[in-house]
């Protein structure tokens, strides 16, 4: 894992196309604005967790129901 320090109004760059800026800071949260191409999914990581979750139970009944 790369750590960065980052102050208010500054970025990364990922992979030419993805900008991640620190808007602003409180306490222990840090708010962040993502500039991306739609075609890139963006989540929280707990969201994607869950996504990933449903995804893999889906997958997982249709596997059930073609051995029937």
């Amino acid at each position: 894992m790369l750590s960065l320090s980052r102050k208010v109004g500054e970025s990364i760059i990922i992979s030419d196309n993805i900008i991640v800026t620190v808007i602003g800071t409180s306490g222990e949260s840090v708010k962040l604005g993502i500039s991306a191409p739609r075609s890139i999914p963006i989540f929280r990581q707990e969201v994607y967790a869950q996504i990933k979750a449903d995804r893999d139970a889906a997958e997982n009944n249709q596997a059930g129901d073609s051995k029937s």
